[in-house]
């Protein structure tokens, strides 16, 4: 058995949570297990409540255990994350990962462009565009809601080919021949309503990321404004951010 070591410069509390990752990640303790309680961890390492509370805490804010009041705590079910340096969509980023995405297509329809949509993708209110709502399934289970709007003539295009095996981006790309470029998005939080609660089967209220995004083709040209909703207890978005060469201290 691993264990702690007292004369180190590293905190007991943080020298515990790391042991506690790695038995987490490597499986020891698997998803839904219950975790071992304070006093049982406090005697196992040899360490007092207040570090093993410490170390449990910092490890919840990680998302990698969870609490049941009157039950105890329990192993989280690990998080697909998608990487968002470059532009990809998800089941192009996440298959990389050995991740199955497949999707289930709600609906897909033509109708005139809302004010919103309009400006986001530079038409003129009440033109023709393609509506387009798909669940991502990851591994067989529901992690997000996709609303795509696109010009009616790409949308055209979407309706003849595969929605339930392939991303849309690589059907503009391929199927339509136009080069995309990049994409412009915002990252807020929602709560799960009654469509949203059937469409990912969570709870109502249940905490829901959503995602913005606006995507230009390789001229400019705004081409596909969707929203995403995420699972806020299944799924992360990773990002990498450099601080700019050069600036001032």
């Amino acid at each position: 058995m691993a264990q702690l070591l007292p004369l180190s410069p590293v905190p007991l509390y943080s020298q515990l949570k790391e042991l506690l990752r790695t038995r987490i990640l490597d499986g020891t303790y698997p998803p839904h297990s219950r975790m071992p309680s304070e006093a049982e961890l406090g005697r196992k390492y040899d360490v007092s409540r207040i570090t093993v509370r410490q170390a449990l805490g910092d490890l919840q804010k990680e998302g990698l255990i969870f609490k049941i009041h009157g039950k105890g705590t329990f192993v989280a079910k690990p998080k697909a994350f998608q990487n968002v340096s470059t532009l990809q969509g998800l089941a192009e980023s996440m298959s990389q990962m050995g991740y199955e995405v497949i999707n289930r297509l709600c609906s897909l329809k033509h109708l005139a462009a809302t004010a919103r949509v309009a400006e986001r993708l530079q038409l003129e209110e009440g033109a023709p565009v393609t509506e387009i709502k798909r669940v991502r399934l990851v591994n067989r289970e529901p992690v997000s809601l996709e609303v795509t709007y696109v010009p009616r003539a790409i949308g055209e295009r979407l309706e003849k080919a595969d929605l339930v095996a392939r991303d849309i981006f690589l059907i503009i790309e391929n199927d339509c021949g136009i080069a995309l470029g990049h994409a412009d998005l915002a990252i807020d939080a929602v709560l799960a309503d009654d469509d949203l609660t059937r469409a990912l089967e969570v709870e109502e209220g249940a905490p829901i990321m959503r995602i913005e995004r606006l995507t230009h083709g390789a001229d400019g040209t705004p081409l596909d404004f969707e929203y995403l909703y995420y699972r806020g207890d299944a799924f992360q978005y990773r990002l990498r951010i450099d601080r700019q060469k050069g600036a001032r201290a």
